[in-house]
């Protein structure tokens, strides 16, 4: 959320974690407006503030989504526009909070339903996916494959769906409907 602090938007997070071999096994992101911290341990569980456990709950359908993407993702790109569009339009809300580990906190936490990062950038997938997987959320690729979070990946490689368990097909299923409708997008119009 750097580019939020820039602006003064109070929406940011500080966020590291500890990768080996490329896979990430402990993550801590901090929440400097809030003064709230969670944590994960591959393997040992997602924890918020006061050391609760984070755990996929019963928590209504919301239909709240968040979106992410790289620095690389231009306005020109099809499959990005195609992607917001469905998303906008499937969703209450599509949240576009230039902070993606503040985005995996909130699906950790289960106040958003699911994220869709397209090409993001690597340095926030490590902390956020394994905090959101730790809480029992579940990442695919946009094609559905199981999602690696490894590092070194390329951006495309790196795009994800990731949700509720209940969510996470209903998110593909509107990946899928982007793609459709990527085919007949037109080209932009202004240069």
């Amino acid at each position: 959320g750097t580019n939020n602090v820039a602006i003064g938007l109070p929406a940011c997070v500080i966020g590291i974690a500890l990768c080996a071999e490329g896979v990430p096994v402990l993550s801590v992101i901090h929440d400097p407006v809030l003064g709230q911290t969670w944590s994960a341990i591959r393997g040992r569980g997602a924890r918020g503030p006061d050391g609760q456990q984070l755990r996929v709950g019963a928590h209504p359908v919301s239909r709240v989504l968040a979106w992410t993407q790289g620095y690389s993702v231009t306005r020109e790109d099809r499959v990005a526009g195609a992607l917001k569009l469905v998303l906008e339009a499937a969703s209450h809300r599509l949240l576009q909070l230039w902070a993606p580990l503040l985005s995996w906190v909130m699906l950790s936490r289960g106040v958003i339903d699911g994220i869709v990062g397209y090409q993001p950038e690597e340095i926030d997938l490590p902390g956020g996916a394994l905090i959101a997987t730790e809480a029992g959320m579940i990442i695919k690729t946009l094609d559905g494959a199981p999602f690696s979070g490894r590092l070194g990946e390329s951006a495309q490689a790196r795009s994800f769906v990731a949700g509720r368990p209940e969510t996470v097909g209903a998110l593909l299923t509107l990946v899928a409907s982007a793609k459709e409708l990527h085919a007949t997008w037109p080209e932009p119009m202004l240069p």
